[in-house]
């Protein structure tokens, strides 16, 4: 099996699973797969082997020690950990097959349920494509890797000081190249990384190797509520709401891009910004967002003394020093690094995705600030949810 454990996931998956329980246990989801690059060779090769190993997938428990585990974290409560004693992923809520060329999966169920197979589908599509694509050659093409893992890691380790920290974390697992691939760079960054490798968005990285577990949300818990809850222009104060309502201050990193930086900041007032510790960026130009990120907190007279910039689009080491030399003598940073620690290898790796596209029978959709990011089969509400979000 690919995945050996239900905690080999994003931690935002679980905290948002938790929320989710909490406030919407009853919606009904759908998620669909996109690769968003042109494939090596047709993906759709892959239907056989990705059944299989979806179909292990429903075998899978969280362990007493797994949950011994998530219960030690601060921000689970005592309810959840009782709740995923008894979870699982049940098979019949995904479908795996093919139209042409391509590979066609969705993930149809309660939102509970369908939610937590996003990372793991992704990491087997992923790990299934680079073992065929690179055979034979596996040793060398690992060789590359580890020489470009080293001189990232030197790279790294001669940054400059500036006022705040320079900070990294591994957000690889969605697309690593293999699951023991993913060990390998964390435990070596955890060995080499010195002060500025904090941890893993991997749980069951962190819990073996003793790193922190990183991760808040994603942009489907902002989406869900474009079809829960009330009028669709005020689905990011209810997201927000929920969120705060939860973790009571914990995991206080907002998600910004769901429909522009622009149309988060008109609803990041006051109030929000002085519950959250922060921002992510997931989209557009990092520099010009951090830039509008400063002005809205000099705009509500916050102080970002002890406020936070995450940067997570696309990311690699020398990008994230640039970025961290342009704002960390003012505000703090991190940067969760993916696909350029867990698939950076000499072969291209695919872009791919598993994003909430319906809630309730109801169409949802991403308009982050860069283009080709949304995925939603109803053009007409995306022109619509435009219209709201000008």
């Amino acid at each position: 099996m690919i995945i050996q454990s239900l905690l080999d996931t994003d931690l935002y998956k679980l905290t948002m699973l938790q929320a989710m329980v909490k406030a919407v246990p009853e919606v009904l989801a759908v998620y669909r797969f996109k690769c968003r690059n042109i494939p090596a060779f047709p993906l759709a090769e892959l239907v056989g082997d990705l059944r299989r190993e979806a179909e292990a997938l429903s075998s899978l428990r969280f362990t007493g020690e797994e949950l011994d585990y998530l219960g030690g974290l601060y921000f689970m409560s005592p309810w959840f950990i009782d709740y995923l004693e008894n979870f699982r992923l049940l098979d019949r809520h995904l479908v795996i097959d093919t139209e042409g060329c391509d590979l066609v999966i969705e993930a149809r169920g309660p939102i509970p349920q369908v939610t937590m197979f996003e990372i793991d589908v992704l990491a087997i599509v992923s790990e299934l494509y680079f073992r065929r694509l690179v055979g034979n050659d596996r040793d060398a093409v690992l060789t590359v890797g580890r020489e470009r893992l080293q001189a990232k890691i030197a790279l790294a380790n001669a940054v400059r000081p500036r006022a705040t920290p320079f900070e990294v974390f591994d957000f690889s697992a969605r697309r690593r190249a293999s699951r023991t691939w993913q060990e390998e760079v964390v435990a070596t960054l955890k060995a080499q990384g010195g002060n500025w490798f904090k941890g893993t968005s991997n749980v069951d990285l962190a819990r073996r190797l003793g790193l922190v577990p990183i991760g808040t949300m994603a942009h489907e818990f902002l989406q869900l509520f474009q079809a829960v809850g009330g009028i669709l222009p005020d689905f990011q104060k209810r997201a927000l709401g929920v969120w705060v309502e939860t973790y009571r201050g914990a995991l206080g990193i907002a998600l910004t891009d769901v429909i522009s930086m622009d149309a988060f900041l008109r609803d990041f007032d006051l109030f929000f910004a002085k519950l959250f510790d922060g921002l992510r960026h997931d989209s557009g130009d990092p520099i010009v967002w951090g830039e509008k990120a400063l002005a809205h907190y000099a705009k509500l007279r916050l102080p970002t003394a002890g406020k936070r910039l995450v940067f997570s689009d696309s990311l690699n080491v020398p990008r994230a020093i640039e970025i961290y030399d342009h704002f960390a003598d003012r505000i703090q940073t991190g940067f969760g690094i993916g696909t350029n620690l867990g698939n950076d290898l000499g072969v291209a790796p695919l872009n791919i995705v598993m994003k909430l596209v319906q809630a309730n029978g109801q169409p949802v959709a991403k308009l982050s600030d860069a283009p080709g990011k949304t995925l939603c089969a109803n053009e007409t509400y995306v022109a619509y949810l435009r219209s709201l979000f000008p």
